[in-house]
């Protein structure tokens, strides 16, 4: 895929350089790993309320409805950003949306830090998650084109920058309760400070990514604007839905993790350290990173087999640890659970992703991102509503089992779609 030449890279003498030339191929290697932090740690930003929810609890004496409100808002702001702006770098270029979709994760920090009242948290949560929708797509698409670039536009080995995005996606995200957990537990002002850090990195991060080279092919005329649509060939649409419901399946677990798990550690396991509860999420969402890293060379099968094999005894470990209650056997479900849930989400993403020509790249993966957010959102807030009636305990049986089962039945689903060969997935 040939780059669109960006006003500022023709007059840099970079961009219009032949795809092999040393210079450009370095500036593409300076533009992946630019856009990797910043993706990284956008995520990151995405999930440091996470341990700092039981604090908001605390201090405005808000129940645990309102508690996944605050966490639902948020994934309001993913959805209605991905359908209406996942799909414009498509139109515009990537880092026209990037950079400010980085920017506005910084206007949700000033929020947290000058208008911390519940309301306060509520727009600020909409603002990080309008965010997230614009970032998820664009970043994904831009790291498999400035890939594309590193490797002198050779285009037959995309499994590194995909192997990088989904670990970017989890990872951050397990980066943002794990420092915020820190800084909370044993740092001053614990409801400042990770907004603070996490806004100062990310304006640094932004102006790496303004400088990094433009690679989506802008199409001429531009498009009449239109809100997300599943640009899927007919044929491929049975594989598509099927990919995206095994990712909105595994997306909830970490749905849990990024919200309800402090909840659950404090009145079910009496641990109230916020170190540990950010720990605990980010062991979820290491454990998917690493585990993704570790099956990179592993093909679409062998993935989408192990993720459910890791995945249902982490769900039953996760139940089980709050049950007896027990920390490390809820820690190491949450581990299980992560790097299933890691390989399931990555085996979908490499099949939906399959699904669309290149020139819709990242309006494909908006739609399967918009499938997966659903999965972060809606179960949580219908666990939250839950705990109100019945023990946590019991709702955490109820929720695994439903999601073994919806993991098990869409991956079955992707490997007999692909096993036939005309789905439009690529070989890998």
């Amino acid at each position: 895929m040939s780059s669109v030449l960006s006003a500022g890279g023709e007059r840099a003498g970079v961009e219009h350089l032949h795809p092999s030339h040393p210079r450009r191929r370095r500036h593409h290697s300076f533009g992946f790993w630019a856009a990797t932090l910043a993706f990284l740690v956008n995520m990151g930003f995405s999930a440091v309320p996470t341990p700092l929810y039981v604090l908001y609890q605390q201090r405005d004496h808000f129940s645990t409805i309102m508690l996944t409100v605050v966490y639902a808002v948020y994934a309001v702001g993913v959805i209605a950003s991905l359908f209406l702006g996942g799909h414009l770098s498509d139109w515009v270029g990537r880092k026209w949306i990037f950079v400010p979709a980085l920017l506005l994760n910084v206007v949700s920090a000033l929020i947290f830090l000058f208008a911390p009242s519940l309301p306060g948290l509520m727009v600020a949560r909409v603002i990080s998650g309008i965010s997230i929708g614009l970032t998820t797509a664009t970043a994904t698409a831009y790291l498999g084109e400035l890939h594309i670039g590193v490797l002198g536009g050779d285009t037959s080995s995309p499994r590194r920058a995909q192997v990088v995005a989904t670990a970017a996606n989890l990872g951050g995200i397990g980066v943002g309760p794990l420092a915020a957990g820190l800084l909370a537990e044993y740092a001053p002002q614990p409801l400042r400070l990770p907004y603070i850090v996490f806004a100062a990195v990310l304006l640094v991060l932004a102006l790496l990514v303004a400088v990094s080279p433009e690679t989506a092919n802008r199409p001429v005329p531009a498009p009449r604007y239109r809100p997300q649509r599943i640009a899927v060939p007919r044929h491929a649409r049975g594989m598509f839905f099927a990919a995206t419901a095994a990712g909105l399946a595994a997306f909830s677990v970490f749905g849990v993790f990024n919200s309800l798990a402090p909840s659950f550690l404090a009145g079910t396991m009496h641990q109230e350290s916020h170190a540990v509860a950010g720990a605990v999420a980010f062991a979820a969402f290491a454990a998917g990173a690493v585990a993704q890293i570790a099956l990179s060379r592993a093909g679409l099968q062998l993935t989408l087999r192990v993720g459910p094999f890791l995945l249902i005894p982490g769900l039953a470990l996760l139940a089980g640890g709050m049950w007896l209650p027990n920390l490390a056997t809820f820690v190491i479900g949450g581990v299980l659970t992560g790097a299933g849930g890691g390989l399931a989400f990555r085996g979908a993403l490499t099949a939906a992703g399959s699904t669309g020509p290149p020139e819709s790249r990242a309006e494909v993966l908006s739609g399967f991102f918009l499938g997966g957010y659903i999965g972060l959102s809606v179960p949580v807030v219908g666990l939250g509503i839950a705990t109100q009636y019945v023990s946590a305990r019991l709702v955490m049986l109820v929720f695994v089992v439903f999601v073994a089962a919806a993991v098990v039945l869409c991956v079955r689903s992707v490997l007999a779609q692909h096993s036939q060969g005309d789905t439009g997935v690529r070989p890998e």
